[in-house]
């Protein structure tokens, strides 16, 4: 079970499902990306899901996507023409890495990040160790299995899908590998754009 359906039942909250255009199946919406139309037919990425006009939403990951812009599913879907950029699935990538990485400067902020192996590992091994591990995609595994092996209760949620220099980039501090977050309101968002992330890093199965 992941993080955020964890958080949500844990919280009574009912998960707002949607069905994606390509694929048909019914899925959470931190499992899929919105889509909208601008004044001028052309498609636009939603990923905070606020914008208005009619959503078409797609499975969070590269080759649906691809495949929704190559069998004209937006123009199906919107019974109208719809002009698609070419950098439009990089693009959706970017700005899933640009919103997991101002929700880690947030979470730096308000004191919610723990940083550096040896913090992260005194957390992971206290009474209350925090439910999400970070570790950066290109870090080495030696580090990686050393921290979860430390957990005494139940497994962390690990985010692994930024590398060292996105990780670094987002906490304006050099060379972080291993960080870990603290219980709160950002984690069930943060654990959903990072699954969203793998899906067009990982492909789907991630």
């Amino acid at each position: 079970m992941n993080l955020q359906t964890t958080l949500a039942e844990e919280a009574g909250s009912k998960v707002r499902e949607r069905c994606c255009i390509v694929t048909r199946q019914v899925l959470p919406e931190e499992r899929l990306v919105r889509y909208v139309l601008d004044p001028q037919g052309g498609l636009v990425p939603d990923l905070a899901a606020r914008l208005p006009g009619r959503g078409m939403w797609v499975s969070a990951n590269r080759a649906t996507l691809e495949r929704a812009i190559g069998k004209g599913h937006f123009s199906r879907a919107a019974n109208a023409p719809v002009a698609v950029t070419k950098d439009i699935v990089n693009r959706v990538e970017k700005l899933l890495v640009a919103r997991i990485a101002g929700d880690l400067g947030l979470a730096r902020r308000a004191g919610q990040l723990i940083l550096g192996f040896e913090n992260v590992a005194r957390a992971l091994a206290g009474t209350s160790p925090p439910p999400v591990l970070i570790e950066a995609s290109d870090g080495a595994d030696d580090g990686r299995r050393k921290l979860v092996g430390m957990v005494k209760g139940a497994a962390p949620v690990i985010i692994d899908c930024l590398t060292r220099a996105e990780l670094s980039l987002a906490l304006g501090r050099e060379n972080v590998v291993h960080a870990a977050l603290k219980s709160g309101r950002l984690s069930e968002r943060l654990a959903a754009d990072a699954g969203r992330l793998r899906g067009f890093r990982c492909g789907p199965a991630a």
